[in-house]
């Protein structure tokens, strides 16, 4: 029958070159410290791909979660940090130039303020959101247990900017907002600390000199300290938010301690907790009534367009004094990911060259196999073998290394990424398809490298090869 034909057919194709395979190992396995040298390069190569590749989709997505911790789309407004006394720029040397300055600065400017942010919402159509904040140290206390941390004066806005979701609990709502009431919203570090074993919705919590009823507790977020350095955002998971009217009504309004200084007055208490003095001078006094403005654009095209018109709007409202920084973290934050993907761009090709050098390598031990073993080959040659029978033992020879080499390199590969990870501190995120690329590759090296030797190997006369000693 048809079908007992091919099968007939295809036993001895088969069992030749099993037989031939066999021969192959045994020649990898006759001389394994050779065996091992020679597949180092692929075995190196194999391991720095996966590891640099690790440490790029790690270095991505590091970038993607700051991404998300700043909010997409955002542009910030923070106040300009004030010069001490005697401080003077760079700009500043020349006489006419100085006073000119000077004069600049001694202009009143009642720095950022609610006002500023209401502006930015009725003036400009490219915004969809807009949050301003008031952000101050404080101290919290429940049944014995006290603890320093950031209490910030928010709107709802505030949430739906920075993506930040709730447990459990409910948003202020607009009387809350409207009339100021002492409510607050608490992050799961502060629940963890004062409320472990009981639901902290409904109870109070003293901030500061003011007892607040906690209505919300926010999901966990994952953040790292280098994030809220480097960023400047706040520890979502480690702070307490209150309504901004809250905070302006009854702790204290900086705007207030501001145009009692420019009257000359002597000091100001603001309850148990809060005592800010200050003499006659506006010198030294915290005179901008919130202290971060974060405007949300619609779209991302309509970032630079819109970053344009803040700096001449607020140039403008703040007399030309230039008391405050416009800062758009996304972009700071895609020019450092096209850096770090340049980075990585750099150090694959550095790690494919292993690969290439470790090819390189198995075709120099492969060409010296075949001038040790030219008798072998003419043997071999004598009692029937083909000369397609010789370039497959050759080259099969090439690719067991080859494959040897990428698996050895794929398990090295992924301890060095875990041990970078551990002793460097640097996130890795190991992708199957860079085990896959670079285990590929390692595999077409030892086909490219080692065709050479195999086909030099069967080029050889039988007869020159019987008598080679």
């Amino acid at each position: 029958m048809p079908t007992d034909s091919a099968t007939f057919d295809l036993k001895p194709v088969f069992e030749r070159y099993i037989y031939i395979l066999n021969i192959a190992l045994e020649a990898v396995f006759l001389n394994k410290f050779r065996s091992i040298l020679t597949a180092l390069g692929i075995i190196f190569g194999v391991a720095a791909v996966i590891a640099m590749m690790a440490i790029g989709a790690g270095a991505k997505q590091e970038i993607l979660n700051q991404m998300k911790l700043v909010g997409v789309n955002n542009i910030i407004i923070t106040p300009k940090p004030e010069k001490k006394t005697g401080e003077t720029s760079d700009d500043e040397s020349s006489d006419e130039q100085d006073v000119g300055v000077r004069k600049e600065h001694k202009r009143f400017t009642p720095g950022l303020t609610l006002k500023d942010a209401e502006s930015i919402r009725k003036i400009i159509p490219t915004v969809e959101r807009i949050s301003p904040e008031i952000i101050y140290e404080t101290e919290v206390m429940k049944d014995g247990r006290r603890i320093s941390t950031k209490m910030t004066g928010v709107t709802p806005d505030f949430f739906a900017v920075f993506g930040l979701e709730l447990q459990e609990g409910n948003m202020f709502n607009t009387e809350q907002m409207r009339e100021g009431i002492p409510v607050c919203i608490i992050g799961p570090s502060i629940q963890s600390r004062f409320f472990p074993k009981e639901n902290p919705i409904g109870k109070e919590i003293k901030c500061g000199h003011i007892w607040l009823r906690v209505i919300g507790v926010l999901k966990k977020q994952d953040i790292n300290q280098s994030a809220i350095d480097n960023l400047g955002i706040s520890d979502y998971n480690n702070t307490i938010y209150a309504p901004i009217q809250t905070i302006l009504r009854r702790y204290k309004d900086r705007a207030l301690v501001t145009s009692s200084s420019i009257q000359g007055g002597g000091g100001i208490f603001f309850g148990g907790d809060f005592v800010i003095s200050y003499g006659g001078s506006q010198e030294g006094v915290e005179k901008n009534q919130i202290d971060k403005i974060v405007v949300q654009v619609k779209e991302s095209a309509m970032i630079g367009p819109t970053t344009e018109i803040l700096t001449r709007m607020m140039t403008r409202r703040h007399i030309g004094v230039s008391d405050i920084e416009i800062k758009v973290p996304e972009l700071l934050l895609r020019q450092e990911q096209r850096t770090k993907d340049i980075f990585n761009i750099v150090l694959g090709a550095i790690a494919s060259i292993s690969l290439l050098v470790g090819g390189i390598g198995i075709m120099n031990i492969m060409l010296a196999s075949v001038m040790e073993r030219i008798k072998e080959i003419g043997i071999r040659q004598a009692i029937g073998a083909t000369k397609k029978d010789i370039v497959f033992q050759f080259l099969t020879e090439a690719i067991l290394l080859s494959i040897t080499g990428g698996l050895i390199g794929i398990i090295l590969g992924l301890a060095f990424s875990k041990i970078i990870m551990k002793i460097a501190g640097i996130l890795t995120i190991i992708s199957p398809l860079s085990i896959l690329i670079s285990f590929g590759v390692s595999v077409t090296v030892g086909i490219v490298f080692g065709y050479m030797p195999a086909k030099r190997a069967s080029m050889q006369d039988p007869v020159v090869s019987l008598r080679h000693e």
